[in-house]
C-alpha cells in the first residue's frame, strides 16, 4: 500500500499539490476528473519533476453527469465524458478511474429500478470497454445515501461490477462506510480482491486521525485481504459558520480561478474554499496518521 489523494478539495495549481504532497511523504495522486484541466505533456512532466506518479482520477459526476439518467442523450454524453477521463488517465500512465455512477446530490430516482439498473448496466459496460483498450481499471464507488440513491453500500457497487465484468472492481471509502455499512471490516473483506481502490478520511470528513475512525484495524483488514493498492485521502472538511467553530480560519477569502462547477462540487459536499495552511495542516496530519500502519 502506498499514500496517494485527491486534489479536488482546494483549487490551485497542479504544482503546489504535488509540492506539498511530496514533502509530506505521498506517493501518487489521484487526479481530479476534469480532463480539459490537464493537458497531457505538461501533466506528465509535473509528475516527473516532482517524483509522484498519477494512480487515476475519480469522476467528478455533477450537473447532468449521470449515468442512471433517464434521457438517453444525457447518459451517452456522460459516458463520452468517463470515457475522457480514463484516456486521460491511461496518457498519465495512471492505474484506476474511480467511477462514481451516478450524480452526486441526486437523491430522487428517475424511473423505476429495473429501468435504471439496464440504464446504469449499459453505459458502465460501455465505459469499461474503453477502459479495457485503454489499459486502465474501473473501480465502482458507493457513497453515502446523502450523496446518491443508487449505490450506499460495497454489496451493491459489486452487484454493478458483477453485472459489468469479473474484472471491474470497486472503491470503498472508510466516511461512506461508516455511515453506510453495518461493518466496516466485513464490507473490506467482502470486497477482497475485487477491491481497485480505498479512499481515506475520519468519520467526520477531516484528516484521518481527527475522529473515531480505528485506523490500525482498518488497515489491518485492508492487508488481511491483500489489498496493496492506494489509500488516497479525501478529506472534505465541513465549515463551520458558528462561534463554536474549532477552525475560524479555514475558509479562503481570496480564491484563486476555480471551474463553477469544482466550487459547485466541493459547496454540494458541505465544505468550501480552504485556506493552504488548513489545507495543508490536513495532508500532514493524514499523512502521519496513515504512514506509520503502512510502512
Amino acid at each position: 500500500m502506498h499514500l496517494s489523494t485527491h486534489n479536488w478539495m482546494r483549487a490551485e495549481p497542479l504544482e503546489t499539490t504535488l509540492r506539498r504532497i511530496k514533502r509530506f511523504g505521498y506517493e501518487s495522486i489521484e487526479i481530479s476528473g476534469e480532463p480539459k484541466q490537464y493537458e497531457a505533456t505538461e501533466t506528465r512532466a509535473l509528475l516527473k519533476e516532482h517524483g509522484i506518479r498519477c494512480w487515476g482520477a475519480v469522476t467528478l459526476t455533477l450537473g447532468e453527469r449521470n449515468l442512471a439518467a433517464k434521457d438517453e442523450g444525457q447518459r451517452a454524453r456522460t459516458v463520452d465524458y468517463v470515457k475522457s477521463v480514463i484516456t486521460m488517465v491511461s496518457e498519465l500512465d495512471g492505474q484506476i478511474v474511480t467511477l462514481v455512477p451516478a450524480t452526486v446530490g441526486k437523491v430522487v430516482p428517475d424511473a423505476t429500478e429495473e429501468e435504471e439498473w439496464r440504464w446504469v448496466v449499459d453505459a458502465t459496460r460501455e465505459c469499461f470497454d474503453h477502459a479495457q483498450k485503454q489499459g486502465v481499471r474501473i473501480a465502482v464507488e458507493p457513497l453515502n445515501r446523502f450523496e446518491t440513491y443508487l449505490f450506499n453500500r460495497c454489496a451493491q457497487a459489486l452487484a454493478l461490477a458483477d453485472a459489468v465484468s469479473p474484472e471491474c472492481g470497486v472503491c470503498l471509502d472508510a466516511f461512506h462506510l461508516n455511515i453506510e455499512e453495518d461493518d466496516i471490516y466485513d464490507a473490506i473483506r467482502l470486497a477482497g480482491p475485487r477491491l481497485f481502490d480505498f479512499h481515506i478520511a475520519d468519520n467526520n470528513r477531516f484528516a484521518a486521525g481527527l475522529g473515531h475512525l480505528d485506523w490500525p484495524k482498518i488497515i489491518g483488514t485492508l492487508k488481511e485481504i491483500g489489498y496493496d493498492g492506494a489509500l488516497t485521502n479525501e478529506f472534505v472538511a465541513p465549515v463551520d459558520r458558528t462561534p463554536a467553530a474549532k477552525y475560524p480560519d479555514m475558509v479562503e477569502r481570496d480564491p484563486v480561478d476555480i471551474p463553477p462547477e469544482q466550487l459547485k462540487f466541493i459547496q454540494d459536499h458541505g465544505s468550501s474554499l480552504l485556506t493552504e495552511t488548513f489545507y495543508s495542516d490536513q495532508m500532514r496530519i493524514t499523512a502521519e496518521t496513515i504512514l506509520p500502519l503502512i510502512r
